[in-house]
């Protein structure tokens, strides 16, 4: 925690998602567009409902509504360890990996702030179905807060396109289709 100095590493991918064998510092692959990977996990209570993040003073989408937790995967991680991490390091929940249900990967490609951050990322959607974790939010403001929101009020703030909600419209119908089955 109160990591902001360290520089991370990422894997640079191709098109399709393949390692090119390259790394690049994550402000780099953000300044030129390089393809990369990063993870978004989901929790899920036994209410049915999805915990939600409060960004801190982040980058990109400062003070807006996100999944309950999500990172970059640093060079030579894979997804599952870096879901670990993230989670650890955002909530100060600590996850098996037999906890982490897969449930697809989107491939994202957006230009923000001013046509200055070019995030093009692979993103491995994760869910985990937990009741009653003990929070620990890390103290360098990167969360400001976690609030549990029913499916149904999710869905409302997805359908309406809440102003203060990180837009992932890929992703929640990714998360909706799986929450059907379940």
């Amino acid at each position: 925690m109160g990591n902001k100095k360290t520089t991370e590493y990422l894997d640079v991918l191709d098109e399709k998602g393949n390692k090119t064998g390259e790394i690049k510092s994550k402000k780099e692959a953000h300044d030129k567009g390089l393809w990369h990977k990063s993870v978004h996990v989901w929790f899920l209570n036994g209410k049915g409902e999805l915990l939600m993040q409060l960004r801190g003073e982040k980058l990109t989408h400062p003070n807006y509504w996100d999944i309950s937790a999500a990172g970059h995967a640093v060079a030579g991680d894979d997804s599952v360890k870096t879901a670990i991490k993230e989670t650890r390091e955002e909530l100060g929940i600590i996850l098996a990996p037999e906890q982490l249900k897969y449930i697809g990967t989107v491939k994202v490609s957006e230009i923000l702030n001013d046509n200055t951050y070019f995030n093009n990322e692979f993103n491995d959607v994760y869910l985990v179905q937990i009741d009653s974790p003990k929070f620990e939010l890390e103290t360098d403001g990167e969360v400001k807060e976690t609030r549990w929101v029913s499916r149904q009020e999710f869905f409302k703030w997805v359908e309406e396109k809440r102003p203060d909600l990180v837009p992932h419209p890929e992703e929640y119908l990714l998360l909706f289709k799986y929450l059907e089955n379940l």
